[in-house]
């Protein structure tokens, strides 16, 4: 349903995406997992026809974006980062305002409203002006007008950034029935905890895809390089760890330390070279994982 295929786009000497390819299979939720500045949103900006890639192709439905952009867009419903709607019309005049956009005849719209206003619990705040809601129900918001015209395909850019925990679980209970119902879901997110709910996640850095599985293949393969570091004296065995050959990255996770090592290095080798360290197996996050990866291709840049 997307394809990407060896896409680069540059601004000036800076490359935001390098090289990227990709493809998702119709129905799947795909996390665009990344710091900022990783080239998440350049990639969905490309995606949705937005901006020109500097070379490589995408396509979205069976459909080049670059050849068949109003075709394309037919197809397909994005949510940007920043909350676009109408602050001073109210829930209900907001998606009227969307329908017409988007030439749906009144039943039309008075149904699929009745069904998205239901879904997101939204009905009883349909005549409070957008300006009022709180961030999660902007978001629900926002999304149910990006659903008036059916797309076929969803590109959500970072759509929980600053929402409630509560609102988050609703918002991914969402995403859900519509991957059920066979629609296409692109989100990018810098939650990792998000991410595990996708059924594919990609990981980029510094505009590469630098792995991309499932969340729990991903984990499965980190697995034996991740550990959680016990010491009398967890800060001065965390500067130890940090110059102890193997070992990629010592990081703070609540009270506790995790430690990952480069492939191939022994847990009894780095604790023996950093004395008053212990390290236990640890079965890793899909947060985790993303640091060791990180960790590892900074190892590799600077060799």
């Amino acid at each position: 349903m997307i394809r990407i295929d060896k896409v680069t786009r540059r601004f000036g000497p800076l490359e935001a995406v390098k090289d990227l390819s990709l493809d998702i299979a119709e129905g799947e939720i795909f996390g665009l997992v990344g710091p900022d500045g990783a080239g998440k949103t350049t990639t969905l900006r490309m995606l949705v026809g937005l901006m020109d890639p500097t070379q490589g192709s995408l396509s979205v439905a069976g459909l080049d974006v670059g050849k068949n952009l109003d075709a394309v867009k037919d197809q397909i419903g994005y949510m940007a980062q920043k909350f676009g709607l109408y602050g001073d019309l109210t829930v209900e005049e907001n998606m009227f305002f969307y329908s017409d956009l988007f030439g749906i005849d009144h039943a039309e719209r008075d149904r699929m409203m009745a069904e998205f206003l239901d879904m997101t619990r939204m009905t009883p705040f349909r005549q409070r002006p957008a300006a009022k809601l709180s961030g999660g129900m902007k978001q629900k918001l926002a999304l149910m007008c990006t659903l008036l015209h059916r797309p076929r395909v969803l590109f959500l850019d970072e759509p929980t950034n600053g929402v409630d925990p509560l609102s988050r679980r609703d918002f991914w209970e969402i995403l859900y029935r519509l991957a059920s119902e066979g629609m296409t879901i692109l989100v990018s997110t810098a939650y990792l905890d998000e991410a595990e709910r996708c059924s594919r996640v990609g990981l980029m850095h510094k505009g590469r895809l630098i792995r991309c599985d499932k969340p729990a293949i991903l984990k499965q393969q980190l697995a034996p390089q991740c550990f959680r570091a016990e010491s009398a004296d967890l800060r001065a065995a965390r500067g130890r760890l940090q110059n102890t050959p193997g070992v990629l990255g010592a990081e703070p996770a609540g009270a506790a330390l995790h430690v990952y090592l480069e492939a191939g290095t022994a847990a009894a080798d780095v604790e023996r070279a950093a004395g008053d360290v212990r390290l236990n197996p640890l079965d890793p996050a899909l947060e985790d994982v993303f640091i060791a990866l990180i960790r590892t291709e900074e190892r590799h840049a600077a060799a």
